[in-house]
């Protein structure tokens, strides 16, 4: 196959938010750098949250402003309101990546407003954008199949944010597995649904291998003809707001599947597994992806 599968690497943002950890700017720079050297061209670097709730995120500006701007490259500051959302403009990020959740049980936790009210924060965001500039908007439904307060996740309630995501003008929305609990038919059928409510819109994914089904999940969306992954350097990841969630699925275990299956990522697999045991070096731990610990097959003379 010469099908092209773009992988957006989250791990300087999802991946570390969890962490005990706190890094250095500096070492969050290095990361970066070592993320764009492997071939990642599309990366969560920041998210303009409070400090005071996720100290890990601390130092978007400082990180925004050492980053040098680079053509065929895009640095995304994740977006939860409006005040968000200035700062991301003020940072000069490429993207902004704008959350609602699905539910009001983990909207109210993990952001202090209620799904009705993050659909509306994020309308306004776009309508802000298309008046004043900024970065392009896109929109990752958080939950979108399973809450950890409020249960399953209806399909309806879902495409209630879709709709509103294309309404404004939103030319991409990511539905997100935040806990690791969708299974590959369901998420061709969410797949199938959101197609139908955003035919205009393009579709992105991201999944937590919480329960060891993110990458059956991926190769489903493949299937389903998604183009864009969201993947995480050496499994790192999980919420500070999601009771036992863990990592997303790792850069190089996605990158393994798809070459191996003669699709194009962009990627080079052993700077992959070198930057994910780099930084499994700082945290004190093992990397969760597992590629990085069997290593590339077939194996190098």
């Amino acid at each position: 196959m010469s099908r092209h599968i773009e992988i957006v690497e989250v791990g300087p943002r999802d991946g570390l938010q969890n962490e005990k950890a706190l890094l250095e700017v500096a070492q969050k720079l290095d990361f970066i750098a070592r993320l764009e050297a492997a071939g990642a061209r599309r990366i969560e670097t920041v998210s303009f949250v409070n400090p005071k709730r996720v100290p890990q995120m601390a130092g978007a500006e400082e990180i925004s402003a050492a980053l040098p701007r680079t053509d065929g490259r895009s640095r995304i500051g994740l977006v939860l309101n409006e005040k968000g959302w200035d700062r991301c403009v003020a940072a000069g990020c490429d993207e902004a990546n704008v959350v609602v959740c699905a539910t009001d049980g983990f909207g109210i936790r993990n952001q202090g407003a209620s799904a009705a009210e993050q659909t509306a924060a994020m309308q306004a965001i776009a309508a802000r954008q298309k008046a004043e500039g900024g970065p392009p908007i896109t929109v990752t439904i958080s939950v979108a199949f399973g809450c950890p307060f409020d249960g399953e996740v209806s399909e309806d309630q879902v495409l209630r944010i879709v709709r509103a995501a294309a309404e404004a003008g939103v030319t991409e929305i990511a539905l997100a597995d935040t806990i690791g609990v969708a299974d590959p038919w369901l998420v061709r059928k969410r797949v199938e649904a959101t197609r139908e409510a955003a035919p205009d819109q393009r579709l992105r994914m991201h999944f937590h291998d919480t329960r060891n089904t993110g990458l059956a999940n991926a190769y489903a969306s493949v299937e389903a003809g998604v183009d864009v992954l969201d993947a995480s350097c050496g499994g790192l990841g999980g919420c500070p707001f999601a009771p036992d969630a863990t990592g997303n699925i790792g850069t190089e275990d996605l990158v393994y599947m798809l070459e191996r299956a003669g699709f194009e990522t962009g990627y080079d697999l052993p700077a992959l597994i070198a930057t994910a045991k780099w930084m499994a070096g700082i945290l004190g731990k093992p990397p969760a992806a597992f590629v990085s610990r069997a290593g590339v097959f077939p194996i190098p003379a």
